[in-house]
């Protein structure tokens, strides 16, 4: 490898570092939402995997059953939170493949990616 490739190489690190730290703020912005209990608990998250809201059917607070609250609010909470992981793992792949796929000897996108 000589020193022209080398650098290069280390231009494109640092553009594949600064895509991806854009790619966080961009993900990190998203919301995601899923419910539970048919819809009674809906939960909102960030793609950061933060907690943003939760919101309870105002009928499920006026019975008795708070078990059953606690686990619609959890699993509420846990399909967003899964949605959110999905979403940020799938952007992932898709940024490291296109970034590789300008490397000699890498492999490049999938077909059909970017389409």
């Amino acid at each position: 490898m000589n020193t022209n490739e080398m650098q290069e190489m280390m231009q494109r690190a640092q553009q594949m570092q600064s895509k991806m730290g854009e790619l966080q703020e961009a993900l990190t912005a998203r919301r995601f939402a899923a419910s539970a209990g048919g819809g009674m608990v809906e939960a909102t998250v960030s793609g950061g995997l933060r907690v943003l809201a939760i919101e309870i059917e105002p009928t499920l607070i006026q019975g008795d059953d708070r078990s059953m609250i606690q686990d619609l609010v959890a699993a509420a909470v846990n399909a967003a939170l899964t949605k959110a992981q999905e979403a940020v793992a799938e952007e992932m792949a898709r940024m490291q493949q296109s970034m590789l796929a300008g490397i000699p000897g890498m492999p490049g996108p999938p077909p059909g990616a970017g389409s």
